[in-house]
Formats: C-alpha cells, sequence, structure tokens
C-alpha cells in the first residue's frame, strides 16, 4: 500500500478507527490548585522499570502546567464517568466544580469512581509534531476495575462489545 496525503480531517478519522481508553491526567499547578484534562493518548511503555506515556497538544490551554509538574495523576476513566471525560475536554469549563476527588499523600487530584489510577513522577518529555510526549515512571497504582470509557471514531463507548466463546485447544504433530 502506497501513502498518501490525506488532509487532516481524513486522517483524524482513519486514526480514530483505533478504540482507545479514557483516561483524565491531573496535577497540581505552581500555585497550588488543581488542573486536569481529558486524555485518550495514554500507553504503557514498559513493566521493568514501570513506564507509561501520555501527549499533551502543544495548543492545550494547560500545557505550561503539564510541562512544568513533576508529578502527575493518571486516573482510568470508568463508563459511566462520560461528563467528567467531557466537562475536562472543555475549554475555560471549571473542571473541578462539584466533581469528587480527594487529594493523595503527595497531594495530587485523585478523581472518584475511577476504574484504575497511577501515580507518576515525569522521566522524559519530547516534542513531537503539534504533541509534547510525557514519559512517566509508575510509582504506585491501585486498581478499582469495572467497565471502562472508550473513545472510538470521535465518540464516548459505554460497552465492550461482546467477546467470541473461547477457541477449543487444538492438538499439534509435528
Amino acid at each position: 500500500m502506497q501513502a498518501k496525503a490525506h488532509p487532516r480531517t481524513e486522517l483524524r478519522k482513519a486514526l480514530g478507527q483505533f478504540a482507545t481508553g479514557v483516561t483524565i491526567v491531573t496535577t497540581r499547578a505552581a500555585d497550588g490548585l488543581p488542573a486536569g484534562l481529558t486524555v485518550n493518548s495514554f500507553s504503557s511503555v514498559s513493566l521493568d522499570p514501570p513506564l507509561a506515556l501520555w501527549c499533551l497538544g502543544l495548543s492545550s490551554a494547560h500545557y505550561d502546567v503539564f510541562r512544568l509538574a513533576e508529578q502527575q495523576l493518571i486516573n482510568v476513566l470508568a463508563a459511566d464517568q462520560i461528563d467528567l471525560a467531557q466537562r475536562f475536554a472543555t475549554r475555560g469549563a471549571d473542571r473541578f466544580a462539584g466533581v469528587a476527588w480527594s487529594p493523595t499523600d503527595t497531594g495530587l487530584p485523585r478523581l472518584d469512581g475511577c476504574t484504575a489510577w497511577f501515580e507518576c513522577g515525569v522521566r522524559s518529555r519530547y516534542e513531537e509534531g503539534d504533541h509534547l510526549i510525557l514519559v512517566c515512571r509508575i510509582e504506585s497504582f491501585e486498581v478499582a476495575g469495572g467497565q471502562p470509557l472508550i473513545f472510538h471514531d470521535s465518540r464516548y463507548v459505554t460497552e465492550l462489545a461482546e467477546s467470541p466463546p473461547p477457541r477449543r485447544p487444538r492438538s499439534r504433530r509435528g
């Protein structure tokens, strides 16, 4: 297949065919106020050492806050947290008003009701294209479990497709 140049909107639609989970990354700004934004560009990197990454748009209103923050908390959203995802994705919104959260031992905002949390220290930053890639060392984590919130084809999905039945083992002869 030969690569072709595509308008940005077509490329975005094609990339949107890859389903992702939805997170809200939180931190404390230099003035101590909580900051957070919705992120679906989160990925595991390594188990040893425990690393994850996420990407921050260079045009984000919170760019300077997260670029400078040494500690961050990745809150993995549950299926019933669409409103929270939308609130933290909206420019100018008072994101923490009326939101149930508590500070971690290090003071990072931990959102209630998530399926998992990863408290991280930023290990490295790479500017590529129109994003800053933040590679973080996972310092602690917690798993609550539950149905995840998924983002696919520019919309939120709250139910996983039914899995096919497991395959029966086949005998293999050499």
